[in-house]
Protein backbone atom coordinates (compact mmCIF):
# COMPACT_ATOMS: atom_id res chain seq x y z
CA UNK A 1 0.00 0.00 0.00
CA UNK A 2 1.31 3.49 -0.68
CA UNK A 3 1.65 6.29 1.57
CA UNK A 4 -1.53 8.25 2.35
CA UNK A 5 -2.07 11.45 4.50
CA UNK A 6 -5.06 13.06 5.57
CA UNK A 7 -5.37 16.23 4.56
CA UNK A 8 -7.40 18.80 6.44
CA UNK A 9 -7.85 20.89 3.45
CA UNK A 10 -9.35 18.81 1.10
CA UNK A 11 -11.29 16.67 4.76
CA UNK A 12 -9.84 13.33 3.09
CA UNK A 13 -7.43 10.75 3.11
CA UNK A 14 -5.08 10.94 0.00
CA UNK A 15 -2.39 9.09 -1.77
CA UNK A 16 0.75 11.15 -0.93
CA UNK A 17 3.34 12.27 -3.22
CA UNK A 18 5.99 15.11 -3.54
CA UNK A 19 5.69 17.86 -5.70
CA UNK A 20 9.63 17.29 -7.08
CA UNK A 21 10.26 13.04 -6.78
CA UNK A 22 12.31 12.00 -4.13
CA UNK A 23 12.07 15.11 -2.13
CA UNK A 24 9.55 16.32 0.78
CA UNK A 25 9.28 19.49 1.74
CA UNK A 26 7.68 20.10 5.19
CA UNK A 27 7.20 22.61 7.08
CA UNK A 28 5.78 22.51 11.09
CA UNK A 29 4.76 25.80 13.34
CA UNK A 30 7.35 25.90 15.81
CA UNK A 31 7.14 26.89 19.82
CA UNK A 32 6.82 30.56 21.05
CA UNK A 33 9.74 30.86 23.34
CA UNK A 34 8.31 32.35 26.51
CA UNK A 35 8.27 29.85 28.44
CA UNK A 36 9.33 26.09 29.08
CA UNK A 37 7.60 23.61 26.66
CA UNK A 38 4.66 21.47 27.91
CA UNK A 39 3.14 18.27 27.06
CA UNK A 40 1.04 19.48 24.45
CA UNK A 41 4.33 20.76 22.52
CA UNK A 42 5.49 17.28 23.22
CA UNK A 43 3.24 15.71 21.55
CA UNK A 44 2.82 17.78 18.68
CA UNK A 45 6.58 17.52 17.95
CA UNK A 46 6.77 13.89 18.51
CA UNK A 47 3.83 13.60 15.95
CA UNK A 48 5.89 15.25 13.34
CA UNK A 49 9.52 13.76 14.08
CA UNK A 50 7.72 10.31 13.41
CA UNK A 51 6.07 11.86 10.10
CA UNK A 52 9.87 12.83 8.68
CA UNK A 53 11.12 9.79 10.01
CA UNK A 54 8.85 7.26 8.67
CA UNK A 55 8.85 9.79 5.15
CA UNK A 56 12.70 9.07 5.39
CA UNK A 57 12.23 5.36 6.11
CA UNK A 58 9.87 5.23 2.99
CA UNK A 59 13.02 6.15 0.90
CA UNK A 60 12.69 9.85 0.69
CA UNK A 61 15.01 12.62 0.99
CA UNK A 62 13.39 14.98 3.47
CA UNK A 63 13.99 18.77 4.26
CA UNK A 64 11.97 19.87 7.38
CA UNK A 65 12.01 23.14 8.65
CA UNK A 66 10.31 23.95 12.11
CA UNK A 67 10.31 27.56 12.96
CA UNK A 68 10.84 29.38 16.26
CA UNK A 69 8.73 32.46 16.90
CA UNK A 70 11.50 34.47 18.94
CA UNK A 71 9.23 37.59 18.99
CA UNK A 72 5.95 38.07 20.60
CA UNK A 73 3.49 39.84 22.50
CA UNK A 74 3.89 36.86 24.99
CA UNK A 75 7.92 37.00 25.25
CA UNK A 76 7.98 41.13 25.33
CA UNK A 77 5.64 40.93 27.98
CA UNK A 78 7.69 38.05 29.66
CA UNK A 79 11.26 39.88 29.06
CA UNK A 80 9.57 43.08 30.54
CA UNK A 81 8.53 41.28 34.20
CA UNK A 82 11.79 39.30 34.47
CA UNK A 83 13.94 42.62 33.94
CA UNK A 84 15.90 41.18 30.44
CA UNK A 85 16.21 41.58 27.12
CA UNK A 86 13.74 40.25 24.90
CA UNK A 87 16.90 37.82 23.33
CA UNK A 88 18.20 36.95 26.36
CA UNK A 89 15.36 35.40 27.72
CA UNK A 90 14.28 33.97 23.70
CA UNK A 91 17.99 32.36 24.16
CA UNK A 92 17.55 30.61 27.70
CA UNK A 93 14.39 29.28 26.35
CA UNK A 94 15.17 27.75 22.67
CA UNK A 95 18.24 26.37 25.19
CA UNK A 96 15.41 24.52 27.26
CA UNK A 97 13.14 23.75 24.23
CA UNK A 98 16.00 21.69 23.24
CA UNK A 99 16.88 19.90 26.12
CA UNK A 100 13.34 18.60 26.27
CA UNK A 101 13.09 17.61 22.39
CA UNK A 102 16.72 15.63 23.00
CA UNK A 103 15.96 13.61 25.94
CA UNK A 104 12.57 12.74 23.95
CA UNK A 105 14.67 11.96 21.07
CA UNK A 106 12.85 14.32 19.24
CA UNK A 107 15.61 14.69 15.63
CA UNK A 108 16.73 18.38 14.86
CA UNK A 109 15.09 19.88 12.04
CA UNK A 110 16.94 20.59 8.85
CA UNK A 111 16.18 24.05 9.38
CA UNK A 112 15.03 25.97 12.34
CA UNK A 113 14.70 29.70 11.91
CA UNK A 114 14.05 32.29 14.29
CA UNK A 115 11.55 35.00 13.36
CA UNK A 116 13.29 37.89 13.68
CA UNK A 117 15.86 36.75 11.51
CA UNK A 118 13.06 37.19 8.81
CA UNK A 119 11.83 40.50 9.30
CA UNK A 120 13.02 41.75 6.22
CA UNK A 121 11.36 38.97 3.96
CA UNK A 122 8.18 39.49 6.44
CA UNK A 123 8.28 43.74 5.25
CA UNK A 124 8.31 42.39 1.74
CA UNK A 125 5.14 39.77 1.58
CA UNK A 126 3.32 42.63 3.43
CA UNK A 127 4.71 45.53 0.76
CA UNK A 128 3.63 43.54 -1.97
CA UNK A 129 0.39 43.03 -0.58
CA UNK A 130 -0.42 46.59 -0.09
CA UNK A 131 0.39 46.59 -3.35
CA UNK A 132 -1.97 44.02 -4.93
CA UNK A 133 -4.79 46.00 -2.12
CA UNK A 134 -4.89 43.07 0.53
CA UNK A 135 -3.68 45.27 2.63
CA UNK A 136 -4.15 48.19 4.57
CA UNK A 137 -2.57 50.42 6.83
CA UNK A 138 -4.48 52.32 9.83
CA UNK A 139 -3.90 55.40 11.41
CA UNK A 140 -2.22 53.85 14.10
CA UNK A 141 0.34 52.74 12.24
CA UNK A 142 -0.14 49.20 11.95
CA UNK A 143 -1.13 47.79 8.96
CA UNK A 144 -3.83 44.73 8.22
CA UNK A 145 -4.79 42.25 5.97
CA UNK A 146 -7.89 43.14 4.32
CA UNK A 147 -9.42 39.37 4.62
CA UNK A 148 -12.82 40.11 2.34
CA UNK A 149 -10.35 40.63 -0.45
CA UNK A 150 -9.04 37.43 -0.64
CA UNK A 151 -11.50 34.82 -2.33
CA UNK A 152 -11.31 31.35 -0.68
CA UNK A 153 -10.78 32.75 3.04
CA UNK A 154 -11.78 30.31 5.49
CA UNK A 155 -11.34 27.33 2.54
CA UNK A 156 -9.11 25.34 5.49
CA UNK A 157 -11.12 25.64 8.65
CA UNK A 158 -14.81 25.15 6.51
CA UNK A 159 -16.16 28.55 7.91
CA UNK A 160 -17.68 31.08 5.70
CA UNK A 161 -17.06 34.76 6.09
CA UNK A 162 -20.31 35.11 8.23
CA UNK A 163 -19.69 32.19 10.43
CA UNK A 164 -16.61 33.51 11.07
CA UNK A 165 -17.98 37.38 11.63
CA UNK A 166 -20.80 36.06 14.01
CA UNK A 167 -18.13 34.85 16.51
CA UNK A 168 -16.35 38.52 16.29
CA UNK A 169 -16.95 42.02 17.78
CA UNK A 170 -16.63 45.06 15.66
CA UNK A 171 -13.40 46.31 16.26
CA UNK A 172 -13.66 50.24 16.00
CA UNK A 173 -10.39 51.48 18.45
CA UNK A 174 -7.69 49.42 16.46
CA UNK A 175 -8.31 50.68 12.70
CA UNK A 176 -9.64 47.84 11.54
CA UNK A 177 -12.01 48.05 8.29
CA UNK A 178 -13.71 44.78 9.32
CA UNK A 179 -13.36 42.71 12.37
CA UNK A 180 -11.99 39.58 10.42
CA UNK A 181 -8.79 41.35 9.32
CA UNK A 182 -6.08 40.78 10.54
CA UNK A 183 -2.46 41.88 11.70
CA UNK A 184 0.59 41.63 9.25
CA UNK A 185 2.86 44.99 11.06
CA UNK A 186 2.36 45.95 14.39
CA UNK A 187 3.40 50.02 15.17
CA UNK A 188 5.79 49.78 18.46
CA UNK A 189 4.28 51.00 21.35
CA UNK A 190 6.88 53.74 23.36
CA UNK A 191 6.93 51.37 26.58
CA UNK A 192 7.89 48.54 24.24
CA UNK A 193 12.05 47.16 24.40
CA UNK A 194 14.47 48.97 22.03
CA UNK A 195 15.09 45.01 21.12
CA UNK A 196 11.30 44.15 20.06
CA UNK A 197 10.95 47.11 17.14
CA UNK A 198 12.38 47.23 13.52
CA UNK A 199 12.76 50.24 11.27
CA UNK A 200 9.99 49.93 8.35
CA UNK A 201 8.59 51.52 5.40
CA UNK A 202 5.31 51.74 8.11
CA UNK A 203 7.66 53.08 10.82
CA UNK A 204 8.90 51.40 13.88
CA UNK A 205 7.22 48.11 14.94
CA UNK A 206 7.29 44.64 14.59
CA UNK A 207 5.89 41.69 12.48
CA UNK A 208 2.75 40.23 13.42
CA UNK A 209 2.75 36.25 14.39
CA UNK A 210 1.27 34.62 11.13
CA UNK A 211 2.96 36.33 8.57
CA UNK A 212 6.57 35.24 10.18
CA UNK A 213 5.77 31.28 9.47
CA UNK A 214 4.92 32.88 5.67
CA UNK A 215 7.98 34.45 5.39
CA UNK A 216 10.29 31.63 6.35
CA UNK A 217 8.71 28.63 5.18
CA UNK A 218 8.61 29.95 1.45
CA UNK A 219 12.33 31.77 2.30
CA UNK A 220 13.15 27.97 2.75
CA UNK A 221 10.84 25.97 0.98
CA UNK A 222 9.42 27.53 -1.66
CA UNK A 223 6.08 29.35 -2.47
CA UNK A 224 4.59 25.96 -2.69
CA UNK A 225 5.85 22.45 -0.65
CA UNK A 226 4.19 19.29 0.16
CA UNK A 227 3.36 19.33 3.54
CA UNK A 228 2.28 22.30 6.52
CA UNK A 229 1.81 20.94 9.66
CA UNK A 230 0.76 21.68 13.34
CA UNK A 231 -1.54 21.44 16.28
CA UNK A 232 -5.21 21.68 15.57
CA UNK A 233 -5.32 25.23 17.25
CA UNK A 234 -3.75 26.61 14.56
CA UNK A 235 -5.96 25.21 11.89
CA UNK A 236 -7.76 28.73 12.88
CA UNK A 237 -7.19 31.60 12.88
CA UNK A 238 -3.13 31.12 12.27
CA UNK A 239 -2.40 28.41 9.30
CA UNK A 240 -6.31 29.99 7.92
CA UNK A 241 -4.07 33.60 8.03
CA UNK A 242 -0.78 32.04 6.78
CA UNK A 243 -2.80 31.12 3.50
CA UNK A 244 -4.42 33.79 3.08
CA UNK A 245 -1.57 36.35 3.12
CA UNK A 246 0.99 33.48 1.50
CA UNK A 247 -1.23 33.09 -1.62
CA UNK A 248 -2.42 36.61 -1.90
CA UNK A 249 1.16 37.80 -2.01
CA UNK A 250 2.36 34.63 -4.27
CA UNK A 251 -0.49 33.74 -6.39
CA UNK A 252 0.37 30.34 -5.72
CA UNK A 253 -0.84 27.46 -3.22
CA UNK A 254 1.00 27.31 -0.03
CA UNK A 255 1.12 23.67 1.20
CA UNK A 256 -0.12 20.73 -0.82
CA UNK A 257 -1.69 18.66 2.40
CA UNK A 258 -2.02 20.20 5.19
CA UNK A 259 -2.14 17.82 9.01
CA UNK A 260 -2.79 18.69 12.44
CA UNK A 261 -2.33 16.91 15.74
CA UNK A 262 -5.00 16.54 18.31
CA UNK A 263 -5.14 18.51 21.57
CA UNK A 264 -3.51 16.81 24.42
CA UNK A 265 -6.84 16.32 27.66
CA UNK A 266 -6.71 16.73 31.19
CA UNK A 267 -10.12 16.20 32.67
CA UNK A 268 -11.79 16.71 29.10
CA UNK A 269 -10.17 20.06 28.58
CA UNK A 270 -7.70 21.12 26.00
CA UNK A 271 -3.89 21.37 28.48
CA UNK A 272 -2.66 24.75 27.54
CA UNK A 273 -0.96 27.86 29.21
CA UNK A 274 -4.09 29.91 29.16
CA UNK A 275 -6.06 27.23 31.23
CA UNK A 276 -3.61 26.56 33.59
CA UNK A 277 -4.02 23.06 33.51
CA UNK A 278 -0.85 22.14 32.09
CA UNK A 279 2.38 19.95 32.65
CA UNK A 280 5.88 20.84 31.52
CA UNK A 281 8.02 18.26 29.91
CA UNK A 282 10.31 19.45 32.45
CA UNK A 283 8.00 18.32 35.41
CA UNK A 284 6.73 15.19 33.62
CA UNK A 285 10.51 13.79 33.45
CA UNK A 286 10.58 13.94 36.83
CA UNK A 287 8.38 11.46 37.50
CA UNK A 288 8.68 9.43 34.29
CA UNK A 289 11.49 8.54 31.86
CA UNK A 290 11.63 10.59 28.74
CA UNK A 291 11.22 6.90 26.58
CA UNK A 292 8.12 6.23 28.83
CA UNK A 293 6.46 9.79 27.39
CA UNK A 294 7.35 9.49 23.99
CA UNK A 295 5.56 6.00 24.07
CA UNK A 296 2.51 7.56 25.38
CA UNK A 297 2.52 9.96 22.99
CA UNK A 298 3.06 7.24 20.10
CA UNK A 299 0.65 4.89 20.73
CA UNK A 300 -2.23 7.34 20.37
CA UNK A 301 -2.59 8.00 16.68
CA UNK A 302 -1.64 11.68 16.08
CA UNK A 303 -4.94 12.89 14.82
CA UNK A 304 -7.05 11.57 17.86
CA UNK A 305 -7.30 13.40 21.69
CA UNK A 306 -4.41 12.44 23.93
CA UNK A 307 -5.98 12.10 27.68
CA UNK A 308 -3.23 12.86 30.14
CA UNK A 309 -2.90 11.11 33.20
CA UNK A 310 -0.08 9.74 35.79
CA UNK A 311 -2.13 6.16 35.23
CA UNK A 312 -1.72 6.60 31.54
CA UNK A 313 2.01 7.02 31.56
CA UNK A 314 2.37 3.87 34.22
CA UNK A 315 0.30 1.99 32.17
CA UNK A 316 2.85 3.02 29.13
CA UNK A 317 5.74 2.10 31.50
CA UNK A 318 4.48 -1.01 31.98
CA UNK A 319 3.71 -1.90 28.40
CA UNK A 320 6.83 -0.67 27.29
CA UNK A 321 8.95 -2.66 29.84
CA UNK A 322 7.67 -5.61 27.85
CA UNK A 323 9.22 -4.42 24.47
CA UNK A 324 12.52 -4.04 26.71
CA UNK A 325 12.25 -6.77 28.50
CA UNK A 326 12.15 -9.22 25.08
CA UNK A 327 15.18 -7.42 23.88
CA UNK A 328 17.16 -7.78 26.79
CA UNK A 329 16.46 -11.30 26.90
CA UNK A 330 17.66 -11.77 23.45
CA UNK A 331 20.36 -9.19 22.51
CA UNK A 332 19.57 -8.31 19.30
CA UNK A 333 21.39 -8.38 15.81
CA UNK A 334 22.18 -5.29 13.40
CA UNK A 335 19.63 -5.84 10.58
CA UNK A 336 18.29 -3.91 7.30
CA UNK A 337 14.43 -3.85 7.85
CA UNK A 338 13.00 -6.61 4.92
CA UNK A 339 9.64 -4.87 4.27
CA UNK A 340 8.60 -8.28 2.73
CA UNK A 341 8.57 -9.90 5.91
CA UNK A 342 5.53 -10.78 7.54
CA UNK A 343 5.79 -8.38 10.79
CA UNK A 344 7.66 -5.54 8.89
CA UNK A 345 4.91 -5.34 6.12
CA UNK A 346 2.52 -5.27 8.85
CA UNK A 347 4.19 -2.78 10.58
CA UNK A 348 4.68 -0.74 6.98
CA UNK A 349 0.93 -1.24 6.29
CA UNK A 350 -0.18 0.63 9.11
CA UNK A 351 2.17 3.17 9.42
CA UNK A 352 1.39 3.90 5.29
CA UNK A 353 -2.40 4.23 7.07
CA UNK A 354 -2.24 8.03 8.01
CA UNK A 355 0.82 7.48 10.25
CA UNK A 356 -1.09 4.94 11.99
CA UNK A 357 1.41 3.85 15.14
CA UNK A 358 -1.32 2.65 17.57
CA UNK A 359 -1.88 -0.48 14.69
CA UNK A 360 2.31 -0.05 14.26
CA UNK A 361 2.76 -0.70 18.09
CA UNK A 362 0.41 -3.73 18.21
CA UNK A 363 3.14 -4.78 15.48
CA UNK A 364 5.91 -4.54 18.06
CA UNK A 365 4.15 -6.16 20.95
CA UNK A 366 3.44 -9.59 18.27
CA UNK A 367 6.92 -9.31 17.09
CA UNK A 368 8.32 -9.05 20.73
CA UNK A 369 5.78 -12.77 21.33
CA UNK A 370 7.99 -14.33 18.52
CA UNK A 371 11.02 -12.78 19.92
CA UNK A 372 10.66 -14.50 23.58
CA UNK A 373 9.33 -18.06 22.13
CA UNK A 374 12.16 -18.49 19.33
CA UNK A 375 14.73 -16.65 21.04
CA UNK A 376 15.99 -15.45 17.70
CA UNK A 377 18.32 -12.49 17.56
CA UNK A 378 17.31 -11.47 13.97
CA UNK A 379 13.92 -11.06 15.35
CA UNK A 380 15.26 -8.92 18.07
CA UNK A 381 16.79 -6.85 15.57
CA UNK A 382 14.08 -6.61 13.51
CA UNK A 383 12.02 -5.25 16.58
CA UNK A 384 14.85 -2.86 17.69
CA UNK A 385 14.85 -1.74 13.48
CA UNK A 386 11.31 -1.07 13.79
CA UNK A 387 11.07 0.47 17.24
CA UNK A 388 13.58 3.09 15.74
CA UNK A 389 11.12 4.17 12.87
CA UNK A 390 9.04 5.58 15.70
CA UNK A 391 12.04 6.77 17.79
CA UNK A 392 12.04 3.62 20.47
CA UNK A 393 13.61 0.77 21.65
CA UNK A 394 17.45 2.41 20.77
CA UNK A 395 18.96 2.73 24.32
CA UNK A 396 20.22 0.10 26.44
CA UNK A 397 17.24 -2.78 27.48
CA UNK A 398 19.27 -3.06 31.12
CA UNK A 399 19.42 0.85 31.80
CA UNK A 400 15.26 0.99 30.91
CA UNK A 401 14.57 -1.84 33.03
CA UNK A 402 16.46 -1.21 35.95
CA UNK A 403 15.26 2.48 35.41
CA UNK A 404 12.12 1.83 36.08
CA UNK A 405 12.78 -1.01 39.01
CA UNK A 406 9.98 0.77 41.43
CA UNK A 407 6.65 -0.81 40.96
CA UNK A 408 2.92 -0.51 42.40
CA UNK A 409 1.32 -3.45 43.66
CA UNK A 410 -1.57 -3.51 40.95
CA UNK A 411 1.40 -3.57 37.82
CA UNK A 412 3.01 -6.25 40.41
CA UNK A 413 -0.97 -8.30 40.04
CA UNK A 414 -0.93 -7.95 36.45
CA UNK A 415 2.32 -9.44 35.64
CA UNK A 416 2.03 -12.13 38.34
CA UNK A 417 -1.06 -12.65 36.79
CA UNK A 418 0.03 -12.91 33.22
CA UNK A 419 2.89 -14.86 34.41
CA UNK A 420 0.11 -17.68 35.19
CA UNK A 421 -1.47 -17.61 32.13
CA UNK A 422 1.83 -18.02 30.11
CA UNK A 423 2.51 -20.98 32.57
CA UNK A 424 -0.54 -22.49 31.62
CA UNK A 425 -0.25 -22.52 28.10
CA UNK A 426 3.27 -23.51 28.63
CA UNK A 427 5.25 -20.74 27.67
CA UNK A 428 7.83 -21.27 30.29
CA UNK A 429 10.67 -19.24 28.77
CA UNK A 430 7.79 -16.41 29.18
CA UNK A 431 7.27 -16.85 32.61
CA UNK A 432 10.70 -17.05 33.14
CA UNK A 433 11.56 -13.53 31.38
CA UNK A 434 8.59 -12.27 33.70
CA UNK A 435 9.79 -13.97 37.00
CA UNK A 436 13.39 -12.02 36.07
CA UNK A 437 11.95 -9.01 34.99
CA UNK A 438 10.16 -8.63 38.46
CA UNK A 439 13.86 -9.53 40.37
CA UNK A 440 15.13 -6.98 37.93
CA UNK A 441 12.70 -4.68 39.95
CA UNK A 442 13.54 -5.52 43.73
CA UNK A 443 10.34 -7.66 43.76
CA UNK A 444 10.72 -11.91 44.56
CA UNK A 445 7.90 -13.99 43.51
CA UNK A 446 7.30 -17.09 45.77
CA UNK A 447 5.20 -20.36 44.83
CA UNK A 448 3.09 -22.17 46.58
CA UNK A 449 0.30 -24.39 46.53
CA UNK A 450 -2.59 -21.86 47.25
CA UNK A 451 -0.61 -19.63 44.65
CA UNK A 452 2.28 -16.86 44.01
CA UNK A 453 2.82 -14.55 46.11
CA UNK A 454 5.49 -11.81 46.20
CA UNK A 455 7.60 -9.67 48.55
CA UNK A 456 10.18 -6.74 47.90
CA UNK A 457 13.99 -8.04 47.70
CA UNK A 458 16.42 -7.99 50.41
Amino acid sequence: MSLRIYNTLSRALEEFSPLEPGHVRMYVCGITVYDRCHVGHARANVAFDIAQRWLRASGLRVTFVRNITDIDDKIIRRAVENGETVRGLSDRMIAAMYEDFDALDIERPTHDPRATDYVPQMLDIVRRLENKGLAYRTPSGDVNFAVRRFPGYGKLSGKSLDELQAGERVAVADGKEDPLDFVLWKSAKPTEPADARWDSAYGAGRPGWHIECSAMSCALLGETFDIHGGGADLTFPHHENEIAQSEGANGVPLARWWMHNGFVNVDSEKMSKSLGNFFTIREVLEKFDAQTLRFFIVRTHYRSPLNYSDVHLEDARGALRRLYTALDAVPPEAVQIDWAELHAARFKAAMDNDLGTPEAVAVLFELAGEVNRKRDPKLAGLLRALGGCLGLLQGNPRDFLRAGATLDEATIASLIAERAAAKASRDFAGADRIRADLLSRGIVLKDTAAGTTWEAAA
